[in-house]
């Protein structure tokens, strides 16, 4: 008798691991498939070829905008507040209203300026913006 009460002893001991492989498998399968529908969002730049000739010159002067690589931003050569673009580029587009907005950006300069000048020019009434980089 007292063989029998040491195997059952020890048959009630061992952990049936089964259970616990089939949840993880589970969770494995539900990761992977959420995985795969998870969409980067991301700011699209199209880059134009690049030309060592000056643009042609017209009687229509653009709103430039210049970011240094510190960030700091420059507007007609002094250095301006990232709220003074709207109030800005409404002056010129009144001046002009065929100008276009272009910022000339360092390309160690962070993309938050080029995000918040954009915000800035399109609330003020102007939607072709372009980037271009200093050398």
């Amino acid at each position: 008798m007292a063989l029998g009460r040491k195997r059952k002893e020890v048959d009630e001991s061992q952990i049936d691991l089964t259970p616990m492989l089939d949840v993880v498998f589970i969770m494995l399968i539900f990761f992977i498939v959420t995985a795969s529908f998870v969409n980067e969002v991301g700011l699209s730049v199209d880059r134009p070829p690049t030309t060592d000739q000056p643009p042609p010159d017209s009687e229509n002067r653009n709103i430039v905008f210049r970011i240094s690589e510190s960030n700091e931003l420059r507007f007609e050569g002094r250095r301006i507040d990232i709220r003074a673009v709207r109030a800005n580029v409404e002056r010129m587009h009144a001046e002009n209203p065929e100008a276009k907005v272009v910022i000339s950006a360092h390309p160690k300069a962070k993309t938050e300026m080029f995000v918040k000048i954009s915000d800035q020019s399109r609330e003020a009434g102007v939607y072709d913006i372009s980037l271009s980089t200093e050398d």
